[in-house]
């Protein structure tokens, strides 16, 4: 059982339509777990605030197909109910999987493509491919906004498209008027395919964004009333009574997922940075840190005077440095402390937003320059154009999380880029679904840095969590840092 939320395309209301649900299950005091097809942070960080329960990334690219599996079989029955919010539209996923030099009709083969004879893509790693692989049923979000008796001819071709895929029911979102709902549901009563929520345009229901989507979950002061609008919203427009019933959770055949990892011999404490700027993490990523022994000590860049004592790591994730890059340029006390503890040894993770940190300088999109920890010789540029996709990195050196030759996934998201390329960089870079080569990024000088635009989840790759302990391990009986 459970549910899968998806759209027809982007933009139509997927995470609205999922996060009414989560916050009317919780008024209820009904014990949901969620989850969020591909790499996103940033909606996994309402769902966390709705629910009260980390929220777990469903990407078969960033793991494999039998991870996802594993991952939610093993959460989902921690709960009640499950929910699965799904990513742009059902079908839009990447081309090929990690099977590299496959000809254009063997993947179309492996894609099982719906049409016969048609000339098609795979919609791996899809919000589609995930239903497949769970064997979940889907309601999909159409926006009615610019549409009435259409909206059967979407509904249908969604539903006809791949017989595989199980359409519970639709839920229209942005209906203008009670007129307007008639259309709609005179169009759709052909297809005998369930109206299961009904949302009207809304005005006040708003989650500002900007150039990398939503704003956080900690820069939203009124967050808290605009959950309880969204629950309002969710007690009142959806079909319960058939819903209920299918979200509701179930042992699945997946044998759960519980890596073997060995136990260090001692404890080791690893300073996260986690506060506005820095924000993205995979909770699978800190979960094996933990499992492995690592006590995370959580600690913020912008309003700490100091580097938590007696750790013998650093772990900056990604998120918004370049917002708040006058408050981290003036906090000057940590910038010289985590400098210091960097060229003394400390095994330290950077990636993506914690890269930008360790540069020399942030110039922000006014061009206003920021200094920043200063340990890469090199400054982020804030810009218009986007960096995106999904990566197929190789190590070109051995480095403080892989040795050379391996091979690793995962994903770019950003608006910045750096001045100066590093001279022995960690990874030479090729589009996940094509051999397409990205150039050659990240930073492994000095040799305890791993200081990457590339985003990893190491669920399947448990070995980087522990190469990473080991090092602070062996730094830790040399010094003491902080």
């Amino acid at each position: 059982m459970a549910l899968v939320i998806a759209g027809e395309r982007s933009g139509v209301g997927k995470t609205t339509v999922t996060l009414a649900l989560l916050a009317s299950l919780r008024r209820r005091d009904r014990l949901v777990q969620s989850f969020k097809v591909g790499p996103d942070y940033i909606d996994p960080m309402f769902h966390q605030h709705v629910t009260g329960r980390a929220c777990r990334n469903l990407d078969p690219v960033l793991t494999s197909e039998a991870y996802v599996q594993q991952c939610f079989a093993l959460h989902s029955q921690l709960s009640e109910y499950a929910l699965v919010e799904g990513v742009m539209g059902l079908f839009d996923g990447v081309k090929g999987s990690r099977e590299w030099g496959v000809g254009e009709e063997e993947l179309i083969t492996n894609a099982q493509c719906p049409m016969p004879n048609a000339q098609c893509s795979t919609d791996f790693a899809s919000t589609a491919h995930i239903a497949r692989l769970l064997d979940l049923a889907v309601v999909l979000v159409i926006d009615c906004s610019r549409l009435s008796g259409s909206v059967a001819a979407i509904a249908h071709g969604y539903q006809s498209f791949d017989a595989r895929i199980k359409i519970a029911g639709v839920v229209l979102n942005r209906v203008g008027s009670d007129r307007h709902l008639s259309l709609l549901k005179d169009s759709l009563e052909s297809l005998q395919l369930p109206i299961l929520g009904v949302l009207r345009r809304q005005d006040n229901i708003t989650i500002p964004d900007r150039h990398l989507g939503l704003v956080p979950t900690a820069e939203l002061r009124e967050l808290n009333a605009l959950i309880n609008r969204l629950a309002d919203l969710g007690d009142t427009c959806f079909d319960w009574q058939r819903l209920l019933p299918l979200l509701k959770s179930e042992p699945l055949p997946y044998p759960p997922h519980h890596p073997h990892l060995p136990h260090p011999p001692s404890l080791v404490r690893i300073a996260v940075a986690r506060d506005r700027a820095f924000n993205f993490y995979y909770q699978d990523n800190l979960d094996l840190l933990q499992q492995l022994g690592a006590e995370l000590v959580f600690w913020s860049p912008l309003e700490d005077a100091r580097i938590p004592k007696d750790v013998q790591g650093m772990y900056f994730g990604g998120g918004f440095p370049e917002v708040f890059a006058q408050q981290l340029a003036e906090n000057t006390s940590v910038r010289d402390a985590v400098k210091t503890a960097i060229l003394k040894g400390m095994p330290t993770i950077a990636e993506c937003g914690g890269l930008m940190y360790l540069c020399e300088q942030i110039i922000d999109f006014e061009g206003k320059s920021w200094p920043m920890a200063g340990v890469l010789p090199t400054s982020a540029v804030m810009g218009g154009r986007l960096t995106l996709g999904y990566r197929r990195a190789v190590a070109l050196q051995d480095n403080l999380l892989v040795k050379a030759g391996t091979t690793v996934y995962g994903h770019e998201f950003h608006r910045s880029h750096l001045t100066l390329t590093p001279t022995q960089p960690l990874f030479e870079t090729s589009r996940y679904d094509c051999e397409e080569n990205m150039g050659c990024e990240g930073w492994g000088l000095p040799a305890n840095v791993h200081a990457s635009y590339v985003h990893l989840h190491w669920g399947e790759s448990g070995e980087i969590p522990q190469q990473f302990l080991k090092e602070c391990l062996k730094v830790a009986s040399s010094a003491t840092w902080i």
